[in-house]
């Protein structure tokens, strides 16, 4: 199970109303290779899900995560903030055994 706080769904029905995204979007879920500790996160708008994708649906707001990811991101919550200092959606994975330094890739 994907976890939304309200915060990020708004921020993501925010962002497809102003892109103007078919009423089937959905926010991409998963993750690449790369980086020091192995893996990034990655967060993307696509227009449908894949066939094979596992759909989490919170507050109006779909999330599509490709069936290999699910072991790692299962738990996961996805939240958005913005302050002065810093502004975006942010994981929260409670599987991660380490990060980098730099906050940028996780290892499981």
């Amino acid at each position: 199970m994907i976890t939304l706080t309200n915060n990020a769904a708004k921020q993501i029905e925010l962002i497809g109303q102003r892109e103007k995204f078919p009423n089937t979007f959905g926010l991409r879920f998963g993750l690449r290779d790369k980086n020091c500790s192995g893996y990034f996160y990655m967060l993307d708008f696509e227009n449908q899900p894949d066939d094979d994708d596992i759909i989490h649906e919170q507050h109006g707001v779909r999330v599509f995560v490709h069936p290999l990811h699910v072991p790692f991101l299962a738990g996961s919550t996805i939240r958005f903030k913005s302050d002065v200092l810093e502004s975006g959606f942010f994981v929260d994975n409670p599987n991660v055994e380490r990060a980098c330094g730099c906050g940028e890739s996780v290892g499981f």
